[in-house]
């Protein structure tokens, strides 16, 4: 005979997945803010290997914080993360979320230069006047273009969310991430996703605002 399964509301649901979540934590010795965060990226993944691979440079959380409550925009690699952002948080504070990939000028001038629109991206990204939170989720090229247009001094993040999935130049992408001096937010290895990008977004917002 089948155990009945209970129909609960999807707050009740969320509420019981994070103390799930943190029955398995309690060995855990994070800063409330990241800790925060670490528990959402697992709750959207429902993997703990985020444990032990989520990397937080020294204050990149406060950071990002203080960026977003300046209004920061946040520029992503996908339209998957653009629509997981809480983008009426985000405007409460003043902030847009942007993605140019499907841009018709970015895919103009990915063919013409044979690189991809996620590198067109991150330049376009530069003609913002603003502060940027960068999520990356899929494209390695991504950060690495990122860390060029850094070197070139065209722009200065004020954080990276690094934590494209993959195995071709994945790890190499984040690594140069990991060696440089912009404040950020690492999956080391290969996993990530624009799932984690959209989610490291949200838990950065939710310590700021409160939720709908």
């Amino acid at each position: 005979m089948h155990q009945k399964i209970g129909l609960e509301k999807p707050m009740e649901i969320e509420k019981k997945s994070f103390s799930i979540i943190e029955r398995h934590l309690q060995h855990v010795s994070l800063p409330e803010a990241e800790y925060s965060i670490l528990k959402r990226v697992i709750h959207t993944t429902a993997d703990f290997d985020y444990v032990e691979n989520l990397t937080f440079s020294k204050g990149a959380v406060s950071i990002a914080l203080r960026a977003l409550q300046n209004g920061a925009d946040i520029v992503t690699d996908t339209n998957m993360a653009y629509a997981g952002i809480h983008k009426s948080a985000l405007q409460t504070l003043g902030g847009t979320v942007h993605c140019f990939m499907a841009d018709a000028d970015v895919a103009k001038a990915a063919k013409e230069r044979g690189v991809t629109r996620a590198m067109v991206s991150m330049e376009k990204a530069c003609t913002l006047q603003k502060e940027l939170i960068f999520a990356i989720g899929n494209a390695p090229t991504a950060l690495i273009r990122l860390t060029e247009l850094i070197k070139e001094q065209k722009i200065q993040p004020k954080l990276i969310i690094g934590v494209p999935v993959g195995f071709v130049n994945v790890i190499e992408a984040k690594n140069m991430i990991l060696e440089g001096s912009t404040p950020y937010i690492v999956a080391k290895g290969n996993k990530g996703g624009s799932n984690v990008a959209a989610a490291i977004c949200n838990a950065l917002l939710y310590q700021l605002i409160t939720r709908d």
